[in-house]
């Protein structure tokens, strides 16, 4: 399993109100070249976002399926990518003293990343996650600054 956490220099309404917000999905996902919500209200249970990710000239779909959410505390998603598989991937945000402690869970379910799963794709995820939980920190940080932040 994939497990990476990440401090956020914010109150954990302001960390949940950028994962709330479907149209930012690709602001801090690492992958998505574009994305657009297709079912449901983001982020309830069920609601999907559609995406294009691209690798030079290779460009594939994705879908994200909301599997749980206790706003403002914690979403579980389903990444949907083909021929890949599906991935499980459990964001919670915590309270940590006026900030907050995310924690990024992820693990291959189905497809081939879940039938090979080993410390090597585990390793690919963690780089992976650490890139997206720091993007994430950058888009919360910089889009809603403290009012009272202390200099």
């Amino acid at each position: 399993m994939a497990v990476r956490h990440q401090l956020i220099r914010r109150p954990p309404a302001e960390v949940w109100a950028v994962l709330a917000d479907g149209s930012r999905y690709g602001e801090w996902v690492v992958g998505p070249d574009s994305s657009r919500q297709t079912d449901g209200d983001w982020p309830r249970t069920g609601a999907t976002l559609e995406y294009t990710v691209r690798l030079g000239p290779w460009s594939g779909a994705g879908r994200t399926v909301v599997r749980d959410v206790e706003p403002p505390r914690r979403i579980e998603l389903e990444a949907e990518s083909g021929r890949l598989g599906t991935a499980r991937i459990a964001i919670e945000v915590r309270p940590w003293g006026e900030n907050s402690l995310v924690i990024v869970d992820e693990h291959p379910l189905r497809g081939p990343g879940g039938r090979l799963h080993n410390t090597a794709l585990d390793s690919l995820l963690q780089l992976r996650n650490r890139k997206m939980l720091s993007r994430l920190a950058d888009v919360v940080e910089s889009t809603s600054p403290r009012s009272a932040e202390r200099t």
